[in-house]
């Protein structure tokens, strides 16, 4: 293992710096809003967030195994934090943090990165859907302007509460209950935000703004209030409606967590959700990072630097940190090149701290509700949800099962019932299949499955890969095995599915990073020979349009006669 930062300064030179140098300030401006808004909706102060962006951000990159991958706090850990400071405190969370760093260090090191591929495509994409809507639930009494009165008790489903209840139903019965302390001011603060941001990404890609909003906000509320004496609750007001909160404007000494083995022991089951979804989600980013750039990240690796960012950022009153996919993709698209970007970042972040904190108490918390809102609204993944629910009714259940439970219970429960789930529609199918399936045909009109050949006459520029087995969501890494074979001088990749009597969502999602790597490269894709259920799945889904009718053949011969066709 080896930091891809060392790779890349192999060939270093200045303009690749000035590359960097530009895309790492611009990728700091973009991250800035977003630490101080992750903070709050955390449960912390607004300087947690950018502890965590400047200390685990710089780690993430210096350490990292992806060229691109841009780390700090994202809208996941929301809800886990939020739980674990109310139950524990601050000092708890430092403490499983910690423990959850060293957790993930030890995958890396035993090189248990590609572990996480098995976690299938239904259940990533349905706790991402609901941890999406838990965040965008979390900013409703922000948006509004709510003030639920805690000066006693509040009973919520028989239980008693004295502050803001962090599991979605009490808290959406708790605002519901203060809805007659509306803010109108705030609201329209917060509603206009929304719109200016979706309004904004329409026609400017380059400049971010959510930035730009936050700037406008804070300028335009600070000017009514002493124009009008319209008010609107801010960063600094933030903590109980009163006293002012100004963010420090320097980073704080680093201080050990309590390491006690009575706190240890208590805290082990939460340090474990957080390696767990930091695990999760800066591998998912790096792949998504991956799909655009045209690379490979070393998943171990990466499994390191975040484990050794999250020892870090405790220590510096920081929270969990991980792979930001939104922020990623903001460096790529920027035309980021090496992890330097990253490292960019994370100073420009503290350059920021040290010089311009102390004004961060008067950004409106509306406008920062609306930011996470537009978060959220981009991380639920929605045309991800659209083409899930055209394929098979197991992988919707395996999906709303997994959404509903991260909403409404909890995401680690959430991912082990639907691997559960997943687990058993699997194997039912296995066996369904295996009761019906011949191997010589299938049922469906025109699609019958390829005989063997022998002695086949490829042609130069063709390459024929064959899958045996099913495509599902333990076997996609064979496609990542076939583009990266597709050499340069490769025109077609001629995919022999005569063997593969299952698909599933984790597939057909390969399929389509297969499509695109191969684009990207100018390569055909050609099937051969496929089942009745992978051909009734690529039509269901519209996978068989994307990848052309006239590209989808019943056996090889007629494959590879298309490929000469192809190549002229």
């Amino acid at each position: 293992m080896k930091p891809e930062l060392f790779n890349t300064l192999k060939d270093y030179n200045a303009k690749k710096f000035v590359s960097d140098l530009i895309v790492g300030i611009i990728v700091g401006i973009v991250a800035l809003p977003l630490a101080i808004a992750f903070g709050i909706a955390s449960g912390v102060n607004p300087a947690a967030g950018l502890y965590t962006a400047i200390i685990a951000g710089f780690f993430i990159s210096f350490l990292g195994g992806s060229r691109v991958q841009i780390g700090g706090p994202t809208g996941a850990f929301a809800v886990i934090v939020y739980g674990v400071v109310s139950q524990y405190g601050m000092s708890g969370l430092a403490t499983a943090t910690v423990m959850a760093g060293i957790i993930l260090i030890l995958l890396g090191v035993f090189k248990m990165g590609g572990l996480v591929k098995f976690i299938p495509y239904t259940i990533v994409t349905g706790f991402t859907a609901g941890i999406a809507v838990t965040i965008a639930a979390g900013q409703i009494g922000d948006f509004f302007g709510l003030h639920p009165d805690f000066s006693k008790p509040m009973i919520i489903l028989g239980e008693e509460y004295t502050k803001l209840p962090g599991n979605f139903l009490p808290k959406m019965i708790a605002y519901f209950e203060s809805a007659s302390s509306i803010n109108w001011y705030s609201f329209a603060i917060a509603a206009v935000s929304l719109v200016f941001i979706f309004v904004w990404s329409k026609f400017i890609k380059k400049i971010p703004g959510s930035f730009v909003v936050i700037i406008l906000a804070t300028v335009i509320s600070i000017i009514l209030e002493k124009t009008c004496g319209l008010k609107t609750d801010t960063i600094g007001t933030f903590a109980d409606g009163s006293s002012h909160y100004v963010i420090p404007s320097k980073l704080p000494l680093p201080q050990l967590p309590d390491l006690s083995i009575k706190t240890i022991t208590t805290l082990f089951p939460t340090a474990i959700s957080i390696a767990v979804l930091a695990a999760i989600e800066s591998l998912l980013s790096a792949v998504v990072a991956d799909g655009m750039i045209g690379t490979k990240h070393d998943s171990n690796m990466e499994l390191v630097a975040q484990g050794v960012a999250n020892i870090a950022s405790p220590l510096f009153g920081g929270i969990p940190a991980t792979g930001a996919i939104a922020r990623t993709a903001t460096n790529i698209k920027n035309n980021g090149k090496t992890p330097v970007a990253g490292i960019i970042h994370a100073v420009t972040l503290l350059l920021i701290l040290l010089f311009a904190g102390k004004y961060a108490s008067y950004i409106p918390m509306a406008a920062l509700s609306a930011v996470l809102i537009n978060v959220a609204w981009n991380m639920a993944g929605f045309p991800a949800i659209k083409a899930l629910v055209k394929g098979q009714k197991s992988d919707i259940t395996v999906f709303l099962i997994t959404f509903l439970i991260t909403v409404f219970v909890d995401l680690t429960v959430a991912i082990e019932v639907g691997l559960g789930f997943a687990a058993f529609f699997f194997i039912k199918k296995m066996i369904d299949l295996s009761e019906v399936q011949d191997p010589r045909e299938t049922t469906t009109a025109g699609i019958r499955t390829d005989m063997p050949a022998e002695n086949l006459d490829i042609p130069k520029g063709c390459f024929v890969y064959e899958i045996e087995g099913p495509l599902f969501f333990g076997t996609v890494r064979k496609f990542e095995l076939a583009t990266e074979r597709a050499q340069t001088n490769c025109k077609v990749l001629v995919l022999r599915m005569r063997n593969t009597i299952y698909l599933d969502a984790g597939g057909i999602r390969a399929l389509e990073q297969c499509k695109a790597a191969c684009d990207r490269k100018g390569i055909k894709i050609v099937i051969s020979g496929i089942h009745t259920q992978p051909y009734m799945l690529l039509e269901k889904t519209g996978m068989a349009d994307k990848l052309g009718r006239e590209n989808i053949f019943e056996n090889i011969t007629e494959a590879l006669e298309r490929s000469r066709e192809i190549l002229g």
